[in-house]
């Protein structure tokens, strides 16, 4: 520590501002930081400022958050958003979460969903997070948002997501998609239904005519109970006095042998 010492003194002389490294770790890998030295020291007024800075901007529009979410780094997305970092951020080209759906980082949509981000938040350029996750042919990030409660109908692009999902001949996407209620009678703007969009002969195809028919008892209840509830009360699922397999069909949480007309899970 001789060296963070001497480092120490001449910043002391200079009036310079000194960050103190933890005795624990060596001095080049100093953990005080800005913040650290402001809370240390009493200094309300930097305190203050430090933490505003949590939505400051680049000049491509980007937040914090924004850059975590597009990296994955979870634990620096849920810091952020407990300091009040905006879950809509601010670009109008993109959002935290259409970047952690298109990146694919699910854990990061759970996070700011948990701080109120809007699931179904529609951006002119790219549509619904789920828009995003589909073309991006991000299932994982596809499952997440579905689970907690995004709309499988949403067609602010004219293209709904079943409509991508069959574009891009993806039959866990679609799969994925009408378990959670997505219409396969939905036109485009060009007036085609998902089907018109499947390759002939292919998985794809034959999921979308089967989804034709009535679904099982089952799943419509479950349909029913989660658009009753509503995405924002999901969670309470977990209060009702159910059996743990129903409330993990109700919330899509795992696989069980239920009836699915010939669906994949």
């Amino acid at each position: 520590m001789s060296g963070g010492r001497e480092e120490t003194r001449r910043g002391r002389q200079s009036g310079a501002a000194v960050f103190f490294s933890n005795p624990l770790m060596s001095d080049v890998e100093a953990d005080w930081s800005p913040i650290h030295d402001a809370a240390f020291n009493g200094r309300v007024l930097n305190l203050q400022r430090l933490i505003a800075q949590v939505n400051n901007v680049t000049l491509n529009g980007q937040t914090a958050l924004s850059e975590a979410c597009t990296r994955g780094h979870v634990t620096c997305v849920s810091l952020l958003l407990q300091h009040g970092a905006s879950t809509l951020g601010s670009n109008p080209a993109s959002s935290p979460l259409h970047m952690a759906a298109a990146k694919g980082y699910p854990e990061c949509i759970e996070s700011l969903a948990e701080h109120g981000a809007d699931l179904d938040h529609t951006i002119d350029q790219s549509g619904a997070p789920l828009h995003v996750a589909c073309s991006n042919q991000q299932l994982t990030t596809i499952k997440k948002l579905l689970q907690l409660g995004a709309s499988a109908n949403s067609h602010d692009l004219g293209d709904s997501p079943l409509h991508i999902a069959a574009r891009l001949s993806s039959p866990e996407m679609v799969s994925v998609l009408l378990n959670h209620g997505a219409d396969a009678s939905q036109r485009n703007l060009e007036g085609k239904q998902p089907l018109d969009l499947a390759p002939p002969n292919s998985v794809v195809e034959r999921l979308l005519r089967q989804s034709g028919g009535v679904p099982p008892l089952m799943q419509l209840c479950r349909l029913h109970i989660r658009r009753t509830l509503g995405k924002q009360r999901l969670v309470r699922i977990y209060d009702l006095h159910l059996p743990i397999e129903l409330k993990d069909y109700l919330l899509h949480l795992s696989r069980h042998s239920w009836p699915t007309e010939g669906v994949l899970t």
